[in-house]
């Protein structure tokens, strides 16, 4: 007989998980909701990488941050809320699957966002995506009476922003940028204010685990874009291109050790945990336009794009300094002392003046390792050799 206490609910009062609750990880629904908003990512940072490499630098930057936003943002929020109030019953889990539905429509509109400016599709996407996490903060404010207040502030606030998003739609083209902007700054402003009440019981381990996981996604999304890059060189008969190629796998790989050097925990007090979800924005877009950046480099070599070799290693140095700076302001200067204090801003500064010379994609990835190197060493002499023995690990 099967223990009727092993079967999932239809449906259980939304109950807060506890911030010290141990053994708090990624569910299998969570990590399924990271990979299809993967195929967002994709789309987003393959057409940054089209658009740059046919020259249109400023529009493509443009229609990135904003195509980008949607996506970051609707991960973000599904994240935190997952945090506090995963129930895992089937309404929990249909409602988070009409959210990835909303993800995959957002998908499917960057590529008319990007050559025709029609937002139209990613603002569908992005409203089923929003509302469905109304039904989530709805079933919050009922089975959580001591953060009611900012469960209600929360759906509220996010059906209000929803609606103006929708209405956006039929302003005039002219209003577009603007409009974005604000409606932007009031999906941000959401929490700020949801929040104030009493925070919700989202776990910091989990948090952190969960910002980790999308980081990897888009570090493999990076490693794609390069790979795709040299594979159509390959296919085309060039057969030149594996010292490009081995130096946007070194930018990649010491992005990873760079951000994932030492243990990293969101910090669980406001406002600083809105500034450090918040800062991850510029860490996810920053990489995925990095891989974008080392496909137009590519490019540059196979004499396909119409920018200069300097254009091209600005879309890998710009994105390689916000990501340095990024993780300096959330995680090094909270975390470290000394000379690697010193050392991200430094090398994020010489990641601008790079491609000002020759090779500025081989002059990158010396950089990082460079820096790489110094944070390995400062560590060891901060640790001793005395505590290197004890925990060699």
């Amino acid at each position: 007989m099967t223990d009727s206490r092993s079967v999932r609910p239809f449906y259980r009062p939304m109950r807060p998980h506890r911030r010290n609750e141990p053994h708090r990880a990624a569910t299998p629904l969570e990590l399924f909701f990271d990979l299809c908003f993967v195929v967002a990512v994709a789309q987003a940072a393959g057409n940054l990488h089209h658009d740059v490499s046919d020259g249109h630098v400023g529009h493509a930057l443009t229609r990135y941050l904003m195509v980008f936003f949607a996506i970051w943002w609707s991960w973000m929020n599904f994240t935190w809320f997952a945090s506090a109030y995963d129930t895992d019953d089937d309404v929990y889990r249909i409602t988070t699957l009409v959210q990835i539905a909303g993800a995959l429509i957002i998908a499917a509109g960057v590529t008319r966002a990007f050559t025709d400016g029609d937002f139209s599709v990613i603002t569908y996407g992005y409203v089923v995506v929003r509302l469905a996490a109304v039904v989530h903060w709805t079933r919050a404010a009922v089975g959580d009476l001591a953060h009611r207040a900012s469960a209600r502030r929360y759906a509220i606030g996010v059906t209000v922003v929803q609606l103006g998003w929708l209405l956006r739609l039929s302003l005039p083209d002219e209003w577009g940028l603007a409009s974005f902007v604000l409606l932007g700054l009031a999906d941000l402003a959401v929490p700020a204010v949801a929040e104030r009440p009493g925070m919700t019981p989202w776990h910091p381990a989990h948090i952190t685990e969960r910002y980790g996981l999308f980081t990897l996604i888009v570090l493999g999304e990076a490693v794609a874009a390069v790979s795709l890059a040299i594979q159509d060189g390959l296919n085309a008969g060039e057969h030149d291109l594996w010292s490009i190629a081995a130096a946007g796998a070194v930018i990649v790989f010491a992005l990873w050790w760079l951000y994932f050097d030492r243990p990293n925990e969101a910090p669980d007090r406001m406002p600083y945990s809105l500034v450090w979800g918040y800062g991850h924005y510029l860490v996810f877009a920053a990489i995925a336009a990095i891989g974008a950046g080392l496909g137009a480099a590519v490019d540059v070599d196979r004499d396909l794009a119409h920018i200069s070799g300097t254009t091209a290693g600005y879309a890998v140095g710009i994105p390689v300094a916000v990501f340095l700076l990024t993780i300096w302001v959330l995680h090094v200067r909270r975390q470290q002392h000394g000379g690697v204090v010193v050392a991200f801003p430094v090398v994020a500064l010489l990641a601008l003046l790079a491609p000002l010379g020759p090779a500025p994609v081989y002059v990158l990835a010396a950089l990082l390792v460079a820096l790489v190197t110094v944070t390995v060493l400062l560590r060891r002499r901060d640790v001793g050799p005395s505590a290197t023995m004890a925990n060699p690990a």
